[in-house]
C-alpha cells in the first residue's frame, strides 16, 4: 500500500508540474487551452475553471494540455445547415446549438449562408426562406453546443499556430523545464532536511576495499591522486570512474594526514554497466547555503548520468533491456519506499529529471518532437501542413507506445520470471 501511494504522490506531482508548465506559458502566450489532463483514457474526476476544463483520467500514464490549433479544429458550419443560436447582452452569439435544440427555448433558428469562426467571427444567414440574410457577429468565447456538450470555439489569434516561434517554443519547452526545476527543489529540500554529503567518513563498511587499506570512521578525504576533493559528490565520480584501478588517498584523521592506496572494487548495475565502490557512506550536515548548491549540483549529476546512458544506448554499449518502463518503475519505487523518506526523495528527483529530458528527445510526440517542427518552421520560413504533422505525431506515438510495451515486458521476464 505504501508503494501504490508513493507512485500516486510522486508520479501525480512529475505529471502535474510539467503540465502546468505547459498551460503557464500557453495562456501567457493567450492560447486557448481547452484541457489540462493528468493520465490518458476515460475522464474519472472533471472541473471547469474559465476557459479549461481540468481531468483525471484512468490510465496513469502521462497527462496533456489541449492547446487549440495545435490539431486541425473540426468546428465546422455548411451552407444551408440549421442552426440556433443564443446571444449574450452585447447582442453577439454566444451559442452555436447544432442539435437537441428543444432544450433551448429562446434561441433563434437560421440556416447559415456563410460562416467564418475564425478570423471573421460571423455567421451570415436567414430564418425563414423569404427573409433576407443577416450577419451575427459571433462573441470570441462563443460555444459550439452538440449532444448536449459545449467546445469554445478558437479565435485564430488563440490558437497555438498564430503564435509566434517565441511564444510556441516557451510553451513547449516549459514542461521539460518545469521537471527540472522540481528536481531542484526536491534536493534541495533533501539537503535542508537530511543534510549534504561532507567529504567526510561516517561508516566504514565491514570487508569493503576502503576497511581493507586502513581507512576508519572519522576520516576526511583531501585528495585522491593528486586531486583536493572538496565535496562528496567529486569523490564518488573519481571511484567510480576507476573500477579495479588502484587509488592514492590522503586523509585527515584528527590533524594528522594519512596517505592509503585503495582499489575500488567493480559492482555491475546492469548487464553492460559498471562504477567502481570503495564502501564508505559520508557525514552530512545542514547548511542553506550548501543545500541550494546541493539542489543544482544533484541535478546536474543525475542529468549527465543519464545523458551517458542514452549515449550508450545509441553507440550499443547499452540494449534495451537496461531500461525501464512501469513495472521496473513500480519496482524501484517499492525499494526506495522501503529505505524511506530520504531515499523516496532523491527517487522522486531522478525520476523528475529522467521525464524531463525524455520529453526533450527528438522524437514525435514528445515534447522534443514538437521542438523540431518549430526548428524546421523557423529555418524554411513557413509551417509544416498541420495534418501532416498531426499524422507524424500520431505514429511517433504508437511507436512509443509499442516501445513501451517492450521495456515491460523486459520487466516483467526481470522481476517475476
Amino acid at each position: 500500500m505504501n508503494t501504490v501511494i508513493s507512485i500516486i504522490i510522486i508520479f501525480g506531482a512529475l505529471v502535474f508540474i510539467h503540465e502546468l508548465g505547459h498551460l503557464l506559458l500557453a495562456k501567457r502566450a493567450g492560447i486557448l487551452c481547452r484541457e489540462f489532463a493528468i493520465g490518458f483514457g476515460p475522464k474519472i474526476f472533471t472541473f471547469k475553471k474559465g476557459e479549461t476544463v481540468y481531468t483525471i483520467r484512468l490510465l496513469p500514464l502521462g497527462g496533456f494540455v489541449r492547446m487549440a490549433g495545435e490539431d486541425p479544429e473540426m468546428i465546422e458550419l455548411k451552407p444551408g445547415q440549421r442552426v440556433g443560436l443564443l446571444f449574450n447582452a452585447q447582442n453577439k452569439v454566444e451559442k452555436i446549438v447544432i442539435n437537441q435544440k428543444s432544450a433551448y427555448p429562446n434561441l433563434k433558428e437560421v440556416t447559415v449562408e456563410e460562416a467564418d469562426l475564425e478570423r471573421g467571427l460571423y455567421i451570415k444567414g436567414y430564418e425563414g426562406e423569404d427573409e433576407p440574410a443577416v450577419v451575427y457577429p459571433i462573441d470570441e468565447t462563443s460555444h459550439y453546443v452538440m449532444d448536449g456538450s459545449e467546445f469554445q470555439i478558437a479565435p485564430y489569434d488563440r490558437q497555438f499556430g498564430a503564435k509566434s516561434l517565441w511564444d510556441r517554443f516557451l510553451a513547449i519547452f516549459a514542461g521539460p523545464v518545469m521537471n527540472f526545476l522540481l528536481a531542484i527543489v526536491i534536493f534541495i529540500a533533501l539537503g535542508l532536511l537530511q543534510g549534504t554529503p561532507t567529504n567526510q567518513v561516517k561508516e566504514v563498511v565491514d570487508g569493503s576495499p576502503a576497511e581493507q587499506a586502513g581507512m576508519i570512521n572519522g576520516d576526511v578525504i583531501t585528495e585522491i591522486n593528486g586531486t583536493e576533493i572538496t565535496g562528496w559528490n567529486q569523490m564518488t565520480s573519481i571511484i567510480q570512474e576507476n573500477a579495479n584501478n588502484q587509488l592514492g588517498f590522503n586523509v585527515d584523521r584528527d590533524g594528522e594526514n594519512v596517505s592509503l592506496s585503495i582499489t575500488p572494487e567493480k559492482q555491475e548495475l546492469s548487464e553492460n554497466q559498471s562504477v567502481g565502490r570503495i564502501g564508505v557512506a559520508p557525514e552530512y550536515q545542514v547548511n542553506f547555503l550548501d543545500s541550494i548548491v546541493f539542489g543544482f549540483t544533484s541535478t546536474y549529476e543525475f542529468g549527465k548520468a543519464i545523458f551517458v546512458g542514452l549515449g550508450q544506448l545509441v553507440t550499443g554499449q547499452l540494449s534495451i533491456d537496461a531500461f525501464s518502463g512501469p513495472v521496473g518503475i513500480y519496482s524501484y519505487t517499492e525499494e526506495a519506499a522501503s529505505g524511506g523518506l530520504y531515499v523516496l526523495m532523491r527517487w522522486a528527483g531522478f525520476l523528475s529529471i529522467n521525464l524531463g529530458i525524455f520529453n526533450l528527445l527528438p522524437l514525435p510526440a514528445l515534447d522534443g518532437g514538437r521542438l523540431l517542427f518549430i526548428g524546421v518552421e523557423a529555418l524554411r520560413g513557413k509551417p509544416i501542413d498541420p495534418q501532416k504533422e498531426s499524422l507524424v505525431h500520431f505514429i511517433g506515438f504508437s511507436f512509443l507506445m509499442l516501445l513501451m510495451l517492450v521495456v515491460t515486458w523486459n520487466d516483467i521476464q526481470r522481476f517475476f520470471l
